[in-house]
């Protein structure tokens, strides 16, 4: 076999002793400028390729200037181990994951609360990451923890931080400032920027750990609420394992935490944001940017919104007139059709084209039974008619569950029996014996299909007129 030939021709490397020279000038430079203004390996490449028109390539120069930076100690961070004492502390972190609903896939904001000393967690799903879920998250854990830390550690969050000033002193938001009042807990902030990303290094290794191990694969859900409750689940099962280094599980260490947490007080920290908002004619109160029905008797009038973070409450005289979703978009109309039967009682022929029933058809509150009914009244009467008895029909039923009225509807239309009447007969079977409905009776609810008649001829009472005299 011929011997290899040499090559005698090979290009020598392209970080010639002058170029790393100056990559070393520019690394002693570094030390004595600003923080923010220190050279990066991008940078460093892009002014030898300006300045001294170099050939070579991007990772080249990272390479060496990384090294070097490695070899004078300039890339390591030290820090000082910590002992977390019991009770004493919590980090508190967001996260991002995404979650299949019925609808399609989503991206939901996930709140963290991790007690320092046991690694004990609380993780609540919300749909924004806004000041109402931080302050309605707080109000959750601490009840799931079943008290309050001395302190609690947290990024420099809007929704707690107006402003940031020199060093760790903070301007809070009025709402954290209140919340903090109400539990009597200290607020600690990191430092901003990458300084403060070791801060709160427990909280920030458990959001990763926790997705891995309870958001893969990508969960499916029917609601938020489901959600969250897997969430606590999962959270009971962390419970029992073992950090690297401790003897004890978690759930071990939580129980001496426990006791030494504050107590929680005896009211709960109202998180509402409450405004004043007017009922338009069309029965609506714009909240948020939207408009939110409530009952037609409230037009005219001033009532007291109450927007919480996933809901939106309506009061009058401390009263609850009306319960919506919250809707994150802007200029959406979301109505309840219950708040306009009233109305429709008087005017049935509004029913068809309302918004109210187009968006029940949408969230799929309205159910196939309900068409099914409604065309069997179209069958057996005029349209004005049917519309007027299907509307008397939704007014009766907002006082019983849905189970018990398809389970009445179905039985109403196997029989032919279409008149309310008939079919209240048939709830209060239901209720008194709702496993043992008996056999619906036709003669008891008045089916006429089985007496239908021919319509007699009169013509022969002619003949009768006519012979009478005759006879008398």
């Amino acid at each position: 076999m011929p011997p290899k030939r040499a090559v005698s021709n090979r290009r020598g490397s392209v970080l010639t002793p002058q170029i790393k020279h100056i990559i070393d000038q520019i690394i002693a430079y570094d030390q004595k400028a600003p923080r923010k203004q220190r050279h990066t390996g991008q940078r460093v490449y892009q002014r030898l390729c300006e300045e001294q028109n170099f050939q070579g390539a991007l990772v080249t120069v990272r390479q060496y200037f990384y090294e070097q930076r490695r070899q004078l100690g300039l890339n390591a961070k030290a820090y000082v181990p910590q002992v977390h004492a019991p009770g004493d502390e919590a980090e508190v972190d967001w996260y991002e994951a995404q979650v299949d609903f019925p609808d399609g896939r989503r991206k939901l904001y996930f709140f963290q609360m991790r007690a320092c000393h046991s690694g004990y967690e609380f993780h609540q799903a919300f749909e924004r990451q806004n000041q109402q879920s931080f302050l309605e998250a707080h109000v959750a854990a601490f009840h799931y923890f079943g008290g309050i830390f001395k302190r609690i550690r947290y990024d420099n969050l809007t929704s707690a931080v107006k402003k940031v000033l020199r060093g760790r002193k903070r301007i809070e938001t009025e709402r954290f400032i209140a919340l903090r009042s109400h539990y009597l807990f200290e607020s600690i902030f990191c430092l901003p920027g990458i300084e403060g990303a070791h801060e709160k290094g427990g909280v920030e290794g458990g959001v990763g750990r926790f997705r891995r191990a309870h958001l893969v694969p990508v969960p499916t859900i029917k609601a938020l609420c489901s959600l969250n409750e897997q969430l606590r689940i999962a959270c009971q099962k962390d419970a029992k394992r073992i950090i690297a280094g401790k003897e004890d599980s978690v759930e071990q260490r939580w129980q001496a935490e426990l006791v030494l947490l504050n107590t929680l007080p005896n009211e709960s920290f109202d998180t509402a944001e409450v405004s004043s908002p007017a009922i338009n004619n069309k029965s609506l109160a714009r909240i948020k940017g939207n408009d939110y029905s409530v009952p037609i008797n409230y037009v005219g009038q001033t009532v007291e919104a109450r927007v919480h973070a996933q809901v939106i409450d309506i009061y009058k005289h401390g009263k609850q007139i009306a319960n919506h979703p919250r809707c994150y978009q802007q200029h959406k109309m979301i109505v309840t059709l219950d708040h306009y039967l009233s109305l429709l009682r008087y005017k049935p022929g509004a029913l068809a084209g309302s918004q109210a029933l187009a968006q029940a058809r949408e969230q799929q509150q309205w159910p196939k039974i309900y068409d099914q009914y409604w065309q069997a009244l179209l069958t057996h009467n005029d349209k004005h008619d049917a519309n007027r008895l299907l509307v008397n029909f939704l007014w009766w039923a907002r006082d019983f569950k849905f189970e018990a009225i398809h389970c009445v509807l179905i039985q109403a239309l196997e029989s032919g029996c279409y008149q309310l009447d008939a079919i209240k007969v048939l709830m209060r079977a239901h209720l008194t014996q709702p496993n043992k409905v008996p056999p619906l009776s036709q003669d008891m609810l008045g089916a006429l299909t089985n007496y239908e008649r021919p319509i007699g001829c009169i013509n022969q009472y002619d003949s009768l007129l006519t012979n009478t005299g005759e006879h008398a």
